[in-house]
C-alpha cells in the first residue's frame, strides 16, 4: 500500500524530533508550525515543558494576519529572535517539524539567525 502524504509528513516529523531529543542537552527548540494561511513558531524548553517565547502571523500587532509567504516568514523569524533573546535564550535547536527546509521555512530560519539566534 502506498504511503499517504500525511503518513510521510508524520514520519519526517518524528525523525526530526527524535534526533533533536538525542542531541538537545538542555537547549530549547525552535518549533515551526505552518498552515495554509498562517505561520507560528515557539521556543520550547522540553526539560520544563513550557514555552519561553512565541510569535505568529495571527497576532494583529504584527500586521501579518492571514499571510503565509516568505516575507511574512522572515518577519516572524526576526520577531521570534527578538523575543527569544529578551527571554534569555541565545542557542536553540531548529525543529522544522515535517516541513522541508526550503522556501518559507528557510526564510524563517535565516531571519532568526540574522536576529541573533544560534542554531
Amino acid at each position: 500500500m502506498a504511503n499517504s502524504k500525511r503518513t510521510l509528513f508524520q514520519r519526517r516529523r518524528l525523525r526530526v524530533r527524535n534526533k533533536i531529543k538525542k542531541l538537545a542537552d538542555g537547549r530549547p527548540r525552535l518549533s515551526v508550525h505552518r498552515s495554509l494561511k498562517n505561520i507560528s513558531v515557539q521556543v520550547i524548553d522540553d526539560a520544563q515543558g513550557r514555552t519561553l517565547a512565541a510569535a505568529s502571523t495571527l497576532e494583529p500587532k504584527l500586521g501579518l494576519v492571514g499571510k503565509n509567504n516568505r516575507e511574512a516568514a522572515a518577519k516572524i523569524g526576526a520577531e521570534i529572535a527578538a523575543r527569544a533573546t529578551a527571554a534569555g535564550v541565545g542557542e536553540v535547536f531548529f525543529d522544522r517539524g515535517g516541513y522541508l527546509y526550503h522556501g518559507k521555512i528557510k526564510a524563517l530560519a535565516d531571519a532568526a539567525r540574522e536576529g541573533g539566534l544560534k542554531f
